[in-house]
């Protein structure tokens, strides 16, 4: 049985997020579903401004959204969340090392992991200077929009 969603149908799905400027689309047909997101240039806020865990901007209509995500925990943890949906990687490639460790030091911007979406390979950053607490996934596996990927103690 063919899906009536093919290759070309999926380009045109991401010609149109880009034209409308979306940051996440999802559609479903037939059983068959897909999601498509893409991450914005980082921005520098206006200080004091709130900012998701990911340190991505919500777009406007989901900020109610941001509310299922704290940035911080009573603990004085900050999360740094999936700004996309698609799979978590911990190192660039099987052969390299992971990016960071429990344990590590790390400063704001510096690269916590991949995700892949769509055979892109988007770098995560930390919007912090911190040490790392916790990693919440395991490498390999696929993270949805807004979960939480690691917990870090800022310094």
């Amino acid at each position: 049985m063919k899906s009536k969603i093919d290759h070309e149908e999926i380009i045109r799905l991401i010609d149109l997020l880009e034209a409308r400027k979306l940051s996440h689309f999802e559609l479903e047909v037939e059983g068959f579903k897909i999601s498509i997101g893409r991450i914005p240039p980082p921005s520098t806020p206006p200080e004091g401004a709130p900012m998701a865990a990911s340190n991505v901007p919500l777009p406007p209509g989901e900020a109610v959204a941001q509310a299922d995500f704290p940035e911080e925990d009573r603990q004085g943890l900050k999360y740094i969340s999936s700004p996309m949906v698609g799979t978590f990687y911990r190192a660039p490639d099987p052969s390299s090392p992971t990016f960071v460790e429990i344990g590590d030091s790390v400063t704001k911007n510096q690269t916590l992991c991949i995700i892949e979406a769509m055979k892109l390979m988007n770098e995560i950053e930390a919007d912090v200077d911190g040490v790392v607490e916790e990693i919440l996934v395991k490498n390999g596996r696929p993270v949805e929009y807004g979960q939480k990927l690691f917990a870090i103690r800022p310094v």
